[in-house]
This record gives structure tokens, C-alpha cells and sequence, in this order.
């Protein structure tokens, strides 16, 4: 064990660093300075919420040895009271899938979805999502103006998940406001008792109405990838009823609210790095490996869900104790400069790095192919139409999501440009 190792350890077996001295206001503009401390100095900490104690794990080879660890359960049954103390008792009827288990369950689920998310159907999809980023586009060129979350970045993945899982159209604000008080967990002023309370509810209304939703489609199957799931078999039988609805659950935050959140943090950071855009500007060809840094540089998922010491285990030189929560931030391992020279910076020329932005081992997200398309359609479309798009407030004015969210994406993206008549 190095020298750096031996003080790390020590200093983590004390008191946990309270959360408020890690997540400051100037953290939710800007984490990467606070991860590259923790990186430097604490690369695996102890830190103290108001609901329980958790340890970061900030570097990258660290970070994916943990997300490689079977001892490291995604198995919210398995945990017991932090379970509970975690989570409550009613989100369980919407974890009951393939992101909350271990093998052989969780393999079995993942073959089960596997079979019906096929390369094929997500293909299938491009001249869908074509057609939807221009409808926006049209929408937004003629006013010269745009708060860009509410009127493009939420509005194209809600709409092609909705497509995918065959949810009807006139159901997609419902959908919204459910998700959107999950996201915004921490803003508007709630008490942390009002917010789990906000979202117990919004929880148990998309249960309900994913339920509601897998009823109507066995009886009468459709082309959507929710009768497909029903549909689906394996040696072990087909999903439960429960892991049909928890799997839908599942894939709409998986296959809506990341994307979202990406498209503004792109945006953002190609408009804040003039000589990048410059570039894309010049050759919108480049967008796909442009998506790859973007994703690497301000992903909307900094963090790894949740994992549980299934018994005593060392990370970075520190004891995890059986029984604790880990959490892999996978923003501070894109940004860790022994994965990648000068990572803190933005560089469009990079190709392919390997970047953790869609996890990694086992549960690396299964969507990666449908949020690339998304993210490459929307943003090569929007330097061709939109090519003179501005920051409509300082860039210091943007609001976060706070350090609550398990989101890294904005409240509001205010834009301005020359408008432009629609194409339709």
C-alpha cells in the first residue's frame, strides 16, 4: 500500500466529510474542480447526507473496478435496512428490474430485454427521430428565441421513448410532469420530507400508469417495444408482471431523461468553447465523435446508481465495511488525468476514449445506440439551422439541477439566434 494509500485509509475510517462541505452552490454550477480535489487527496471518501453515508469513488481505474466487483450488489433486496433507509418501502414495485439485480437474475432479465431492444428496431427508429428533431427545429427557428429544455431537449427523447415503448402521444405530459418532479428533486423551495413525499407520489402515478400501459398491450399487442417485452421468452419463462412495469419504469428514465439533460450540457459546452464549435460549425460530419467527447466531458449522469458491500472489501487502498453504499462518480473518472492527459479539457479531436459516461461491466447501459443517434440527429441538425445560436443569459446566470438530483443537467437553457423560416 502507497504512502498515499495508507493516509487515505485513515482519514476514512474517521468521521465521514459532511455532504454540505462537497456540495456547495459553486459544486452544482461546476463539480469538476471538487472531484479533482477528491481525486488528488480522498480518491475513495466516506460522506455524510441526511439519509445515509456513502462512499465516492473518484478515479478511474478505481472506479471501474467497482463497477466490475460482484461483491458490490445492485440487489436492493439483499441490503435490508439501508434498503429502506435509502429508498422506502414503495419504490420497491418500481426497481424490480435488471438495473437493481445481480447474476443470474440479472442476466436473465437482460437477455429477456435484449430480446426485444434489438439493433434492428433501434435502426428502425432514425427516420422517426429525423423527422422529430426538424418538427422542433421548425417550431423554435422562426421566434430567434428558445429556452431550449422546455421547447427542444426534454420534447425529442420524451417523444422517441414514447414512440419506442408505444405510449400515446396525448399521454406524454402526464409522463412529463411525473418524471420532472423526480429530476427537480431539491428545487422550488420543499422541505427534504415534501420532496420524497412529491416523489412517493409521482413514482406511484408512472407505476400506475405503466401498469395500466402493459394491461392495454397484452390485450392487443402492437409493433412497440412494451409488447415485445411481453412477448419475449427464455428458457426461464417470460418477465413477471412486476418486472414488465418496473422495466418500463426503467427504460423511460434510462431512455428519456439522460438524453435530455445531455442535449443542454452539450449545447452548453460547445457554446462556452467557440473554437470547438468553430470546428463542428465547419464540418458538421464530425458531430459523432463531437457526441463521444461531450458525453466524456459533462455527461448527465455523474454518478453510478447505488451498490451495496455484499461483505468487507478494499477500493483505492480504503476499507469498504460490509453493508455500506458505494457510488461511483462517473463524471470524476471522464476527468481523471491518468485515464486521459489534460481530461479537464474540451477537445473534439479526441476519437474514441473509452469514457465511463454509460457505465461499464454488466449494467453499462443498454440504450447507448438510441441516445447516440438522438444526440448526433439533434445537435448536427442544429448547427445547420441554427448556426449563429447564442447564450440568452450569462453563463454564470445558468441554473443546475441541484447536487440532490441524480441528474447533471439544467433547470432552464435560455437561447437566442437569427431566426430562420421553418422548412414545413
Amino acid at each position: 500500500m502507497t504512502q498515499t494509500q495508507s493516509r487515505t485509509s485513515t482519514e476514512t475510517q474517521a468521521d465521514p466529510i459532511p455532504g454540505g462541505e462537497i456540495y456547495t452552490p459553486e459544486f452544482r454550477a461546476d463539480p469538476y474542480p471538487t472531484y479533482a480535489r477528491l481525486r488528488a487527496e480522498s480518491p475513495v471518501v466516506r460522506v455524510r447526507t441526511p439519509r445515509f453515508d456513502s462512499y465516492l469513488v473518484t478515479r478511474f481505474d478505481d472506479a471501474r473496478a467497482a463497477l466490475s466487483d460482484p461483491r458490490l450488489s445492485k440487489d436492493l433486496y439483499r441490503a435490508g435496512d439501508t434498503y429502506l433507509q435509502v429508498f422506502g418501502e414503495k419504490a420497491r414495485q418500481i426497481n424490480t428490474n435488471m438495473l437493481n439485480s445481480d447474476p443470474p437474475e440479472h442476466t436473465r432479465l437482460r437477455r429477456l430485454v435484449t430480446q426485444a431492444f434489438t439493433p434492428r428496431r433501434i435502426e428502425a427508429m432514425r427516420p422517426r427521430i429525423e423527422e422529430i428533431v426538424e418538427g422542433l427545429l421548425d417550431r423554435m427557428a422562426p421566434r430567434g428565441r428558445t429556452e431550449f429544455v422546455d421547447e427542444f431537449a426534454l420534447r425529442l427523447p420524451l417523444a422517441v421513448i414514447g414512440d419506442l415503448l408505444g405510449i400515446p402521444e396525448e399521454d406524454h405530459e402526464e409522463i412529463l410532469a411525473g418524471t420532472q418532479v423526480i429530476r427537480t428533486v431539491g428545487t422550488g423551495g420543499r422541505s427534504p420530507q415534501e420532496d420524497r413525499a412529491a416523489i412517493g407520489q409521482a413514482q406511484e402515478r408512472l407505476h400506475a400508469y405503466f401498469t395500466g400501459l402493459v394491461a392495454a398491450k397484452r390485450r392487443e399487442p402492437g409493433e412497440d417495444l412494451v409488447s415485445a417485452l411481453i412477448a419475449a421468452r427464455d428458457g426461464d419463462g417470460r418477465l413477471s408482471e412486476a418486472e414488465l412495469v418496473s422495466t418500463c419504469f426503467l427504460l423511460l428514465f434510462a431512455g428519456y431523461q439522460t438524453t435530455s439533460d445531455f442535449l443542454g450540457n452539450a449545447v452548453v459546452a460547445l457554446l462556452t468553447h467557440p473554437e470547438e464549435m468553430a470546428e463542428l460549425l465547419d464540418d458538421p460530419d464530425l458531430v459523432p465523435d463531437a457526441v463521444e467527447e461531450l458525453l466524456r466531458f459533462d455527461g448527465s449522469v455523474p454518478v453510478s446508481s447505488f451498490r451495496f458491500a455484499t461483505e468487507d472489501l478494499e477500493l483505492g487502498g480504503v476499507p469498504i465495511p460490509a453493508g455500506s453504499i458505494v457510488t461511483v462518480v462517473l463524471s470524476s473518472a471522464n476527468h481523471d488525468p491518468e485515464f486521459l492527459p489534460d481530461a479537464d479539457d474540451l477537445d473534439l479531436s479526441r476519437g474514441a476514449t473509452h469514457h465511463m459516461s454509460f457505465g461499464h461491466g454488466i449494467h453499462k447501459c443498454l440504450g447507448t445506440a438510441l441516445a447516440r443517434m438522438e444526440a448526433t440527429t439533434a445537435l448536427r441538425r442544429i448547427l445547420v439551422r441554427l448556426p449563429d445560436l447564442e447564450l440568452d443569459v450569462p453563463v454564470e446566470d445558468l441554473m443546475w439541477l441541484p447536487a440532490a438530483s441524480a441528474f447533471r443537467g439544467l433547470l432552464e437553457l435560455p437561447l437566442r439566434f437569427t431566426p430562420q423560416p421553418a422548412t414545413t
